[in-house]
């Protein structure tokens, strides 16, 4: 048996809910490539009731940060690690040629090694210790070649999923194919859909559970990801006002409700647009382009009408009021492949054999991130800024329907989940590995507002985009730049005004922070000489 030593590392706030009450529940809802203002409570006309609902009940951040990218921003979130420590720094393994080989995402240096490293623990395997159960269903990408890897390895109980980063939605196969616990599935027989499947076997999961201890289940979607695979009726929901009103109408109406729900002030203008007007299209192309995001719009309508199938199950069993809900995604909103009407012929739209295209494009990735700059990858806003929903009808008290607007990310999920639960973080694990210590703190003091500030500073990398905030300021280096950029996204969040030149003081002194977290967190080491 290994023998853990479960001391804090990082100091909690505020003492454990679970002191004066009935431990809770945790269920963590993650979506993948969604977003800012897709879903209707952060401004989308995309219909998410379900979602909504949970937004009403409970507390609605506006400024929070994901990594941009999905499998450094899954490892973040797993670990309450900058990703680089836990060792995706870069990207996850995924299905290649000859998994005897070494995987092309492991580039032979500690933060860089393409899977979860034995010096971070999850959160399962935090809350297992604890007592809980723990399950997960949908998209793993924390390293896929080798079982020491797999969910059930790193703390779960149960897991029914993909492992990859990608799948077909309506038979996946092959390497991108399904896993039940440890055992590896053949191709599902239709009708199947991913969305419905990941929510039915959480669902299962928990109903399936034979005593009272808690649980903490993490529901990974792989949707709004591509490829475009939706259910016709979803489908038909949204065609017609995608084609009647076009992307620059669809953005518009998205920025006056944002402004009228008060996430954005209402002089906040638009960021840099990168494509035609919607009346500069051809009839064709406004054709194909709308019918995308149709069906784009599909994938997270399904996601919200499976997580009220989730709600129902934890409302019939009883559990609903004591169990903490966050739902969030993983990155801004998808561009790939960086193409304005998108990848793939329209032609391919909900083809089962396809796992990549098509995409919806880069016009509509930027609606979607309404009204910030860039998309997934990228450390400007629209890629690394996320809808954050806290609701846990038990403990919130009078916050209900609130914003916070206090900045947070991803390292903050563990200690907020911990400081919940009353877990405690370990010291060492995995045989008596030194573990890192946490580099997040617990959002409950911002929600209650008690504190205006979780972090002095705030740090990005992937793939050379490099961000650092500190206070108002934000400065960016981005991957097509030469030069840092400054900011100041209290007053100018959608990053039009470059004013480096203006406070080259505060630009030298966050370039210098950047430099010393990246020194001291395994950040940008160079391949190996071949």
């Amino acid at each position: 048996m290994v023998r853990t030593n479960f001391l804090m590392t990082a100091p909690l706030l505020m003492a454990s809910f679970c002191s004066a009450q009935e431990k809770p529940n945790v269920v963590l809802i993650l979506v993948d490539d969604m977003g800012y203002s897709d879903i209707g409570c952060y401004g989308g006309e995309i219909l998410t009731p379900n979602i909504d609902a949970l937004a009403s009940k409970g507390v609605r951040f506006t400024q929070f940060y994901n990594t941009s990218r999905s499998c450094p921003a899954r490892a973040s979130l797993m670990t309450g690690l900058y990703q680089h420590q836990a060792g995706i720094g870069q990207m996850s393994e995924d299905p290649f040629a000859n998994p005897d080989q070494k995987s092309p995402n492991d580039w032979g240096v500690q933060g860089y090694k393409g899977y979860l490293n034995r010096n971070c623990v999850t959160i399962a395997e935090v809350l297992k210790e604890d007592g809980y159960h723990t399950y997960m269903a949908g998209k793993w990408h924390l390293g896929m070649h080798g079982e020491e890897k797999w969910p059930l390895q790193r703390g779960f109980e149960r897991f029914y999923g993909i492992l990859s980063g990608a799948c077909s939605y309506l038979r996946p196969s092959g390497g991108r194919g399904l896993t039940l616990d440890n055992t590896k599935l053949p191709a599902p027989d239709a009708p199947y859909y991913t969305t419905d499947a990941f929510a039915d076997y959480a669902i299962r999961f928990v109903d399936e559970q034979k005593d009272d201890r808690p649980f903490f289940l993490y529901l990974a979607f792989n949707a709004p990801h591509w490829p475009l695979h939706a259910k016709e009726e979803d489908i038909q929901k949204f065609t017609k006002i995608y084609r009647k009103k076009g992307w620059d109408e669809i953005r518009e109406a998205r920025r006056k409700r944002m402004a009228k729900m008060g996430i954005i002030d209402s002089n906040t203008d638009f960021a840099e647009w990168e494509n035609r007007k919607w009346d500069e299209l051809t009839e064709q192309e406004k054709d194909q382009v709308a019918y995308r995001m149709a069906v784009y719009a599909a994938q997270v309508h399904c996601v919200d009408y499976n997580i009220g199938k989730l709600i129902d199950c934890l409302k019939k069993n009883h559990q609903m009021d004591n169990t903490l809900i966050l739902f969030m995604s993983d990155n801004g909103a998808c561009a790939e492949p960086y193409e304005e009407l998108g990848g793939g012929k329209v032609e391919e739209v909900n083809n089962p054999a396809s796992s990549f295209a098509p995409t919806y494009g880069r016009a509509w990735a930027q609606v979607s991130n309404t009204p910030f700059r860039k998309y997934k990858c990228r450390a400007y806003e629209g890629g690394i800024s996320t809808p954050l929903i806290l609701s846990w009808k038990g403990a919130l008290g009078n916050k209900k329907g609130k914003w916070c607007r206090v900045p947070g990310y991803l390292p903050d999920i563990m200690p907020t989940i911990l400081e919940a639960t009353g877990a405690k973080y370990p010291e060492t694990y995995h045989g008596g590995n030194k573990i890192y210590p946490l580099v997040g703190s617990s959002l409950f003091p911002a929600v209650h507002k008690k504190t205006d500030s979780l972090h002095e500073y705030m740090y990005w990398e992937h793939q050379n985009n490099r961000a650092i905030r500190w206070g108002n300021w934000k400065a960016i280096r981005d991957e097509k730049g030469k030069k840092w950029e400054l900011y100041d996204v209290v007053k100018d969040r959608t990053e039009r005004f470059n004013v480096a030149e203006q406070h080259p003081e505060v630009l030298t002194r966050l370039v210098t922070e950047w430099e010393r977290w990246a020194d001291s967190n395994f950040v940008l080491p160079k391949h190996p000489k071949k």
